[in-house]
């Protein structure tokens, strides 16, 4: 019941309640059991934007001019044009 709960926010949400927990556990105010709990909501959190974020970019193509007038290019992230690991 809670994945689904969490597959429906949409990335806005999801990073709101990770920044949540990220402020409650950098405040150290929070007993162990709890931070545990809270690190592995945000674990999960993290992986929903991550694959959020993968999804609109397999969706955007980037515009190139070129000689021939404007070309369509699918997105890839910087990472990736450079030949760089991620």
């Amino acid at each position: 019941m809670e994945r689904e709960k969490e597959t429906e926010l949409s990335f806005e949400q999801a990073m709101d309640k990770l920044e949540e927990i990220v402020s409650k556990l950098e405040s150290g105010d929070v007993p162990l059991e709890t931070a545990i709990e809270l690190f592995q909501e945000g674990m999960k959190l993290s992986q929903l934007c991550g694959s959020k974020l993968e999804q609109v970019e397999s969706k955007i193509e980037m515009l190139l001019e070129t000689d021939q007038g404007f070309q369509k290019k699918p997105f890839a992230a910087a990472n990736e044009d450079r030949g760089e690991p991620c």
